[in-house]
């Protein structure tokens, strides 16, 4: 009797671990080229308690959207045909739990590869995982980024 509540009491404690929270760090960004602007334009949406930790600012605060810039500009870096590109930063906004980044890279006319390294949130979030999707002329491909695989890259 005692062997079977041993074995019951585990049991019921592999249940109730099951029900834990897990952290889950994600980002995902979505690139679509722009045909008549020859631009490539970026939306990425992280979680807004996440990136506030990262940058330890509150993303309430004035200066949360200039820390934010600078902060996708030091870890999102982009090669177009392997020639490095600019990324200009067009804005962000806070919507609750997400915060929506947008810039954009100009004078693409031509994709052959992208190449991109994606350290978003990976130095503060062990678990973290970055995706991206990219759309060109029909074609979609996906990249995955996290710790030990910051590069990624796609041909078309």
């Amino acid at each position: 009797m005692k062997k079977f509540l041993h074995i019951g009491g585990i049991f019921v404690l592999m249940i109730m671990m099951s029900f834990a929270v897990a952290d889950f760090y994600s980002s995902m960004t979505k690139v679509d080229y722009v045909e008549g602007s020859k631009t490539l334009k970026f939306t990425t949406k992280m979680n807004t308690q996440h990136i506030s930790d990262a940058i330890k600012i509150n993303p309430n605060t004035a200066g949360f959207e200039a820390e934010v810039k600078k902060y996708v500009n030091n870890n999102f870096d982009l090669y177009v045909n392997g020639s490095p590109k600019t990324l200009t930063f067009t804005g962000s906004q806070v919507n609750g739990e997400s915060v929506w980044v947008y810039f954009e890279t100009g004078g693409v006319t031509e994709i052959n590869s992208i190449r991109i390294k994606n350290t978003i949130l990976l130095s503060t979030f062990p678990k973290q995982f970055n995706l991206v999707n990219i759309a060109y002329k029909g074609n979609q491909k996906t990249m995955n980024f996290q710790r030990g695989k910051e590069v990624n890259e796609v041909n078309f």
